[in-house]
């Protein structure tokens, strides 16, 4: 067993106890981390700039290659005046099934001024009987955007496995200057009744929230979002924020949700941050997307 690892009194495995701190600087135009933090197994790897040194994209790596009851994940992510970053992880995230432990990961993003962050994870695939709890907060100052997504799915479906024992918890808030803007709280107790309930899963292991918050969107943009869905009605819902838009996505595959997303980020991205989207490089890697 790794040194990370050890045995409490009760002899229960208390887990990984990860932590990553990342501060970005814009500096002559160019994003750059300024400062890097990490504890296993978190790791950020080395930035990549493929449309040009105003946007620094980062690769967050979990090393261990999954979650586990237990586990303790912090993740602080701070973006000085003007900085602009890009973060995806370079992988799927797993969240096994628990040793009666409950996993919890924490996210704080603090945004400066005219800073710019897109949180573009790849899916999380929450095995049965994981106890899981992930947060993630956010503070805006004034005219700072932040854009992101989470897509999960519940049960390794491709062997037929259904979410039907464990908890998975989700809580987002996003604060500007004392005021929340968005805060959301999701929780889905692992069972038969709540996996095809309507108000639940509705037989649908995959579901994704795409959130933009920052600015006010014309409602023009937001019925040309609407349309970007060609699929069934019933699987998508886009609703006006205070200060953005949020979209959710509840159906049966993972690449419907994350092209609708693509669709929507495109829309945003070019009204608000006047750029085509760029797809990150270990995407391409892994599922042949082009790089614009």
């Amino acid at each position: 067993m790794n040194s990370q690892h050890f045995q409490t009194q009760e002899n229960q495995t208390v887990g990984w106890q990860g932590k990553l701190q990342v501060s970005y600087g814009a500096i002559a135009g160019e994003t750059r981390i300024l400062q890097s933090q990490v504890q296993a197994p978190l790791k950020v790897q080395r930035p990549f700039y493929p449309e040009g040194s105003n946007v620094c994209h980062s690769v967050i790596l979990h090393t261990a290659g999954g979650v586990v009851g237990g586990d303790r994940l912090s993740l602080n992510l701070d973006l000085q005046p003007d900085a602009h970053a890009l973060i995806t992880t370079a992988a799927a995230g797993k969240i096994y099934r628990s040793n009666g432990l409950e996993a919890r990961q924490i996210i704080k993003v603090s945004l400066a001024p005219n800073a710019r962050l897109e949180w573009l994870p790849q899916e999380t695939i929450v095995f049965e009987q994981a106890q899981y709890c992930q947060e993630m907060q956010i503070e805006l100052a004034p005219g700072a955007i932040w854009m992101g997504w989470d897509i999960t799915r519940f049960g390794r479906t491709a062997r037929g496995e259904k979410f039907l024992a464990g908890e998975w918890r989700s809580r987002t808030e996003v604060w500007q200057q004392g005021r929340p803007l968005w805060i959301d709280r999701q929780w889905l107790p692992g069972n038969e009744e709540t996996f095809h309930s309507p108000h639940g899963l509705a037989g649908c292991p995959v579901v994704g929230s795409f959130a933009f918050v920052g600015r006010s969107l014309d409602p023009e943009l937001i019925e040309k979002i609407r349309a970007t869905w060609s699929g069934n009605p019933g699987k998508t819902g886009t609703t006006r924020l205070q200060a953005g838009l949020l979209c959710r996505y509840r159906g049966h595959s993972t690449s419907d949700a994350q092209q609708w997303f693509l669709h929507v980020w495109q829309i945003l991205r070019l009204a608000y941050l006047e750029r085509q989207i760029c797809v990150p490089r270990v995407w391409q890697q892994q599922f042949g997307y082009p790089i614009h």
